[in-house]
């Protein structure tokens, strides 16, 4: 099967996520001056939750241009993996509701999130590296270069947001900090990895 579709349906799926994003940002109350610095942390939420959506976007996007084809199987382990990126919005609001209060209700919330985070960085190893096991699922001209540093930026991924979750037991906004932290790194070290020819 050609992948087309499974673009313009994965393409649809993250644009949608990141799109019900904005309907937990709303302010009540007057002043309204106040009421809007008062949600700041729904712009922070939205903001971070935003970047982490748009990376999985182009990564996502990287991968399916080295397929020259999918099989059935690819396409249900894609689907589990928009699954999880359709559940994003869930624990933000979350995250946005309870990170002020502290305590075990912000605990919780992000330990949401970074379950949340840690399983969508499962789902998309576990497509890549079946793309890969499939040889023939990869484009014959695919360049082996891109390939391998896919394969070496993709295999830290769930320790270290399954360790950034943890943290949260600790600390959850250090632990929140640290989500923030690496959506920047990712986003900021797209253009040298692009330079090598490296996903972002």
């Amino acid at each position: 099967m050609p992948t087309t579709r499974l673009e313009t349906f994965s393409d649809g799926v993250l644009a949608i996520a990141a799109t019900l994003l904005i309907l937990d940002v709303h302010a009540e109350g007057s002043p309204l001056g106040h009421a809007l610095t008062e949600i700041w942390p729904r712009y922070v939420a939205y903001a971070l939750s935003f970047t982490v959506i748009g990376i999985i976007w182009v990564n996502h996007h990287t991968i399916v241009g080295l397929l020259s084809r999918c099989d059935r199987r690819f396409l249900f382990v894609n689907l589990f993996f928009l699954m999880v990126v359709a559940f994003i919005p869930f624990p933000t609001e979350l995250v946005a509701s309870h990170i002020r209060d502290g305590g075990a209700d912000a605990r919780d919330a992000v330990l949401a999130y970074g379950f949340t985070c840690t399983l969508m960085a499962v789902s998309f190893n576990l497509m890549w590296f079946y793309a890969i096991g499939r040889g023939e699922l990869l484009k014959a001209d695919a360049d082996p270069k891109l390939v391998k540093g896919i394969t070496r930026g993709f295999i830290p991924g769930v320790p270290i947001y399954l360790a950034a979750t943890l943290l949260a037991l600790v600390n959850a906004a250090v632990s929140l900090a640290l989500f923030g932290a690496l959506a920047l790194f990712y986003v900021f070290m797209g253009s040298v990895l692009v330079r090598d020819e490296s996903p972002v």
